[in-house]
C-alpha cells in the first residue's frame, strides 16, 4: 500500500515554478500569473497540495487563446507556507479574494483539477455571479470511496483505512480533513445553469494497487462523472483512456481544445 496516497487522493505533480507575481490575500502572499488577452478569463485551480505548476503543460498554449490566471493556494506552491485545516468553503472565499485583488470585473471560466474540483464546485454555488463556465479535470469526488465499497465492502474498508494512514504518514496537507470528510458537494441546481465540462480518466491499470483502480471501478468512475455532468442542461463529459490522473500532462492538446470549446459556449 506504500505510496498509494499519491495515486488515490492528493496526486502531487513534480513542481517546477515559473517566474511569478504576488498579491496579498488575508495578509498572506499569494503566487499567481496572469497573461493573455481575450473576452473570457480562464481561472485555473490546481490539484491537492499542488501549486500553479500543475498547469505548466497547457498554460502557454492557453494564453495564446485568451486571458488566463493561475495561482497557488495559500500554503501551496510559491505562496506563503502555512499549515491549516482548510475547508473547500474557505479556499473558495480566498479564490474570490484573489480575483478581487487582481481587479477582475467579469465572470471567469473556472477550470479545476483533482481536489481543485471541491473548491470549484463550492465557488460556483457560493458565488454564481463570478462564474460563466466550469471545467473539472479528473475531479476528486466525495463518492470515490462509495465505488470501492460497492465492489467489495470488507476489502474497501481495509484499503480506505490504510490510505488514510498513508496520507498522514506522508504529511498532512491543508485539505486532508476536507477531502476525507466526504461531505456532499454542490450539484445542479445549486451550481447555476452554465456550460459544464468534465474530463475523467477510464484508462485501465495493469496492476491496480487498490479497488479504486480495478477495471470495474474505472467504468464506475466514468459513469459517476457522466451522470453528474448530465444533470446540467449544458453539461458534457469527456472520458479518456489515454491518460490517468493528469490529462493536462498526457493530453495537453485535448485539454486546451476542450477549454476553447467551453469558451465558445459562453455568450458574453
Amino acid at each position: 500500500m506504500k505510496s498509494a496516497w499519491l495515486l488515490f487522493s492528493l496526486f502531487v505533480p513534480v513542481v517546477v515554478f515559473a517566474k511569478s507575481s504576488y498579491v496579498t490575500v488575508n495578509g498572506y502572499d499569494v503566487e499567481y500569473e496572469m497573461t493573455g488577452n481575450g473576452k473570457h478569463t480562464v481561472f485555473l485551480e490546481a490539484g491537492g497540495s499542488a501549486g500553479l505548476s500543475d498547469w505548466n503543460p497547457i498554460f502557454e498554449s492557453l494564453t495564446k487563446k485568451t486571458r488566463v490566471i493561475r495561482y497557488s493556494r495559500i500554503g501551496n506552491g510559491g505562496s506563503e507556507q502555512i499549515m491549516k485545516n482548510y475547508s473547500s468553503e474557505e479556499y473558495a472565499e480566498e479564490a474570490r479574494l484573489v480575483l478581487e485583488a487582481l481587479n477582475i470585473k467579469t465572470p471567469v471560466v473556472y477550470v479545476a483539477h483533482s481536489y481543485g474540483a471541491y473548491i470549484a464546485r463550492r465557488f460556483a454555488a457560493t458565488y454564481p455571479e463570478w462564474v460563466s463556465g466550469l471545467m473539472l479535470i479528473e475531479p476528486a469526488s466525495e463518492h470515490d470511496v462509495d465505488i470501492m465499497r460497492r465492489i467489495d465492502l470488507a476489502k474497501a474498508e481495509k484499503e480506505i483505512a490504510q490510505v488514510k494512514l498513508d496520507d498522514m504518514t506522508n504529511g498532512m496537507s491543508n485539505q486532508y480533513l476536507d477531502f476525507w470528510s466526504k461531505q456532499p458537494l454542490p450539484d445542479y441546481p445549486e451550481i447555476p445553469n452554465i456550460p459544464v465540462t468534465v474530463i475523467a480518466s477510464i484508462k485501465k491499470y495493469e496492476n491496480p494497487l487498490l479497488l479504486f483502480f480495478t477495471d470495474e471501478a474505472r467504468e464506475m468512475w466514468g459513469e459517476l462523472h457522466t451522470e453528474w455532468a448530465n444533470e446540467f442542461p449544458k453539461g458534457k463529459t469527456v472520458l479518456t483512456n489515454k491518460s490517468y490522473h493528469f490529462p493536462q500532462n498526457d493530453e495537453p492538446d485535448m485539454v486546451v481544445r476542450e477549454i476553447i470549446e467551453l469558451l465558445d459556449k459562453i455568450k458574453h
